[in-house]
């Protein structure tokens, strides 16, 4: 990959979609990891002006300080950005008890970590709104089109997706040559959703490395008895969770009603 030639096309392709749609700038979720770093690396690189947004939700210690080197080290490097921290762990409590969490406990636990995405989505939206701002998306390619690892309506709900068409390699290629932080490039991925240090490879079972080989080996049309071992073990952790995740990666199913039923 041409990594200075792929950032130019990005930088430009941002600015263009953002002087097409009359829009004020963007607005960029912050969360200590590579993804959102780069993303708003690369929003600040437009001229732009650029709003990063803190939103802590019991989160573990080293996300936060992760988070805030970078928007330091981003503001010192561009005046375009400025940045704000909201706490929504106070919310998120209010909000859990409003609502009954009885049930199974796999099923509440895994639909109060979605809720953290969404309250994060719906405080970006906020300030897009009084600010005329485009929310920027943060999530890559194997993320989102490969095992649909990311909230619907929540990390899912943006306006624009500038690295959606990158793998988590090559993201991770562009960080280093943009300068960020290299805690930010060696820590572990994580979605943060959990308020502790669980890492995306503990919940997918399958590093972002092993599953960037299975979505080339999709591509090529192999099939699971194509491999043994933990290649098969990969491509079958791949697949599945590709298929269980469709319903994020394609658009809502419209009921389409025929012609001749809607004439009296």
């Amino acid at each position: 990959m041409n990594v200075k030639k792929v950032i130019e096309y990005i930088v430009n392709w941002l600015k263009e979609y953002a002087e097409k749609s009359k829009v004020n700038g963007f607005v960029i979720g912050i969360s200590g990891g590579i993804d959102s770093a780069v993303t708003s690396t690369l929003c600040a690189r437009t001229g732009f002006p650029v709003l990063c947004v803190e939103m802590p939700i019991h989160q573990d210690k080293s996300q936060i300080s992760r988070g805030k080197k970078h928007i330091e080290q981003l503001k010192n490097s561009f005046k375009n950005v400025t940045s704000e921290e909201i706490n929504l762990t106070a919310t998120f409590e209010e909000f859990k008890s409003a609502i009954p969490t009885y049930g199974n406990l796999d099923a509440v636990n895994l639909s109060l970590a979605n809720t953290r995405a969404r309250l994060r989505m719906t405080t970006l939206y906020y300030f897009a709104g009084i600010r005329g701002y485009l929310v920027a998306g943060t999530g890559n390619k194997i993320e989102d089109f490969g095992v649909g690892f990311f909230t619907k309506y929540g990390d899912g709900g943006v306006d624009i997706s500038p690295i959606g068409d990158l793998m988590k390699s090559e993201v991770s290629e562009i960080a280093k040559y943009l300068g960020v932080n290299d805690a930010i490039i060696m820590a572990a991925p994580t979605d943060g959703l959990w308020g502790n240090d669980k890492t995306d490879e503990d919940q997918i079972g399958a590093s972002y490395p092993e599953l960037e080989w299975a979505m080339k080996q999709v591509e090529l049309g192999k099939r699971n008895s194509d491999f043994i071992d933990r290649q098969k073990e990969v491509f079958d952790i791949y697949t599945k969770r590709n298929r269980a995740n469709k319903h994020k990666m394609i658009p809502i199913p419209i009921c389409e009603i025929p012609e001749e039923l809607k004439i009296e």
